[in-house]
């Protein structure tokens, strides 16, 4: 007899009929969790993640910048920082340490090494103050000064420091020669060039501080390149004659005059040994009178002797013997040791 489901279902309650039902399976009642605690959670979580996005970091080479709906209201130093979180505040952390650089005339397209560069003719072709054109590259290096300047009164820096940098070389290098700028003068542009960006960056309240104008390449454009050599190997050959000429000058000028001091203090030498020779003779003439006042004679006598005794032995003697005057005339020269045997 076919079981019906009344039995079947008290067979498995193991209710009667006697048999053995399977075994009893309790299935857990299911609780629906408390939705607002878990929604508080989920805040609280958020709420903390939100105000971490306030905490950030100033690298040693930068400074913070913090804005309140965007008014300046504090700057912070390297380290840990924290700050209110967006929409609140917000921060800026330039790099106030670090050196840039712009290039006029040339760009670096791998620094190599080997480098590679390609030129900007626009840029880098200039008059000068007499008429002539020259190609220039030039290297402009600075560093931010005031961060909140640099952050809120330019727009695009580095733009507006490569336009700044480039009329300013402009100006410079239209006032001087062409001989100065390949030459001698590069010393002077740069240091100019550098005064005027200063001045109109701080004529902007920039916030930037220019540290170096580097002229890195001055030449002439290819097109006329040979004949600017042409004229500078004039121009040396011209300074080596001149210098050649001044070399001479410095030898020969020193040496006459030499010669001419020479010369001059010999004829003062020559001057004042006349001189007092002269005086020597006018006080012995005067003493000789002295005494010739004296003693007239005995003067005269002494005179005439010393006379004597300084002639004679320089002029020559000659004897006449008068008993022998007939014929040729004796002639006896008394000279030298003839003397001496006459005297003898």
């Amino acid at each position: 007899m076919p079981m019906d489901w009344d039995d079947f279902k008290a067979r498995k309650q193991g209710g009667g009929g006697g048999g053995i039902g399977p075994p009893q399976i309790r299935i857990p009642e299911f609780k629906m969790p408390n939705m607002k605690l878990s929604g508080a959670f989920i805040v609280v979580i958020a709420l903390g993640l939100w105000l971490m996005t306030g905490v950030y970091i100033v690298g040693p080479d930068e400074q913070g910048i913090v804005l309140r709906y965007g008014a300046i209201t504090r700057v912070t130093s390297s380290g840990l920082n924290y700050h209110m979180p967006f929409p609140f505040e917000a921060v800026f952390t330039p790099k106030v340490t670090e050196v840039k650089r712009i290039e006029i005339g040339f760009r670096t397209i791998d620094p190599g090494p080997p480098a590679r560069y390609t030129d900007k003719p626009s840029e880098s072709r200039m008059l000068t103050g007499d008429e002539n054109m020259v190609d220039l590259d030039v290297i402009v290096q600075y560093r931010i000064s005031d961060a909140p300047k640099y952050l809120f009164n330019i727009r695009n820096p580095e733009t507006t420091v490569r336009h700044v940098a480039e009329a300013a070389i402009r100006q410079v290098v239209g006032s001087k020669p062409i001989d100065e700028a390949l030459t001698t003068g590069k010393g002077v542009i740069q240091a100019e060039t550098l005064k005027v960006i200063q001045n109109v960056l701080n004529l902007y309240d920039s916030g930037l501080s220019v540290v170096a104008v580097q002229l890195q390449d001055v030449t002439p454009p290819r097109e006329v390149i040979q004949s600017f050599k042409d004229v500078a190997s004039a121009r040396e050959d011209k300074n080596r004659l001149i210098n050649e000429s001044q070399g001479y000058r410095n030898q020969v000028i020193p040496e006459t005059r030499g010669k001419a001091a020479r010369v001059l203090r010999e004829a003062e030498a020559y001057r004042e040994t006349k001189i007092r020779q002269a005086r020597g003779d006018a006080d012995r003439f005067l003493a000789t009178l002295r005494e010739y006042k004296k003693a007239p004679y005995i003067t005269r006598k002494r005179l005439y002797l010393e006379m004597m005794k300084e002639v004679m032995p320089t002029v020559d003697k000659v004897i006449l013997d008068k008993n022998n005057a007939s014929g040729i005339l004796p002639i006896l020269s008394l000279r030298g040791d003839a003397l001496k045997d006459l005297k003898r």
